[in-house]
């Protein structure tokens, strides 16, 4: 089927990794249907033609059936807030693999490093075993789960893994909550020891990897998993470039944990984002030789032109810097 012909819905396509998926498939000739919960949500949006959107609550997996009745590829790109994984993310993973199978469409799902535990090793690929020693890691591995059994009813799917993302305007990630929050006052917050390498990945980079995976969906059959290289960088790597984008020195402070610690017994949020330490103490990359045989090679953003647009998309350059491409 020629790709202008071709329709996915994007379930999220709000969100931080929903646009950009929205606005990659657009470019690249497909139809595409963006799911939103109400239609004020995208009115500062300035979405292609090519693009429609489709007002549903992702809970009524009636909506949602019908949404993707006549489209080719799902993307399920919705993502529950940090604290109300337990109470929505199977919910929703059930509802967009029904939503698939009953269009016959390919499941497509951005994975994530948690399925591989708080001990996970350095180099991770997609037959490295997976551990739920953490609520997030057990939450996913049963996500994942449910689309290998999906496939035995003839379900066709595939998992996308990346690690932490840059770029985006919606703030509410690593990057923009901690790294970079306090570049106005010539200040990088790093979460852990500067020595360990750390996976990233450009949210256009990793959009146009689903388009590329998803045009070859006539060889994808059953369940899939393949991983997403971007940056392997280390704390001290990500400091020097961040220096070279902004123009200046900046120091270096750590994250104070110990504050999360003091309001972990009343915040949820502090509880789960502690949880997520270990993330920042355990050197790991995302490795798979595979993803290139299915797709072939792809021109990757260097990595201090992602850090140039995530700031200036994130309005996170000190105020008395003047924009450069570094």
């Amino acid at each position: 089927m020629d790709q202008q012909q071709a329709r996915v819905l994007v379930l999220g396509g709000n969100g931080r990794l929903g646009r950009a998926v929205v606005m990659a498939f657009a470019q690249a000739g497909w139809r595409v249907r963006a799911q939103v919960r109400r239609q004020g949500q995208v009115s500062e949006v300035t979405w292609p033609n090519s693009v429609e959107t489709c007002c549903c609550d992702v809970r009524n997996r009636d909506a949602v059936q019908r949404a993707a009745d006549g489209v080719q590829v799902v993307v399920n790109a919705l993502n529950p807030q940090y604290t109300e994984w337990r109470q929505h993310a199977r919910m929703l993973g059930d509802t967009a693999i029904a939503a698939a199978r009953d269009s016959g469409a390919l499941l497509m799902f951005p994975g994530v490093v948690y399925n591989f535990g708080k001990y996970l090793p350095e180099r991770l690929l997609p037959d490295t075993p997976q551990v739920g020693n953490t609520s997030k890691a057990q939450i996913r591995i049963e996500m994942e789960a449910a689309m290998r059994a999906a496939a035995a009813d003839g379900m066709d799917s595939v998992v996308l893994r990346a690690g932490d993302y840059l770029g985006g305007s919606q703030r509410g990630a690593w990057f923009d909550l901690a790294i970079a929050r306090d570049l106005h006052k010539g200040k990088m917050i790093y979460p852990g020891p500067l020595d360990r390498v750390h996976a990233w990945n450009y949210l256009p980079d990793f959009a146009n990897v689903f388009v590329r995976v998803a045009t070859q969906r006539a060889s994808l059959h059953g369940f899939h998993c393949f991983h997403v290289p971007g940056y392997a960088i280390t704390g001290a790597q990500l400091h020097q470039a961040m220096e070279q984008v902004v123009g200046q020195r900046l120091r270096v402070r750590n994250l104070p944990w110990w504050s999360l610690q003091v309001t972990a017994p009343v915040s949820a949020m502090s509880r789960a984002i502690l949880a997520m330490r270990y993330l920042w103490s355990r050197p790991h990359e995302l490795l798979d030789p595979a993803l290139k045989d299915l797709i072939g090679t792809w021109q990757e953003t260097p990595l201090m032109e992602a850090l140039h647009t995530s700031l200036q998309e994130l309005d996170l350059f000190p105020a008395r810097q003047t924009l450069h491409h570094a």
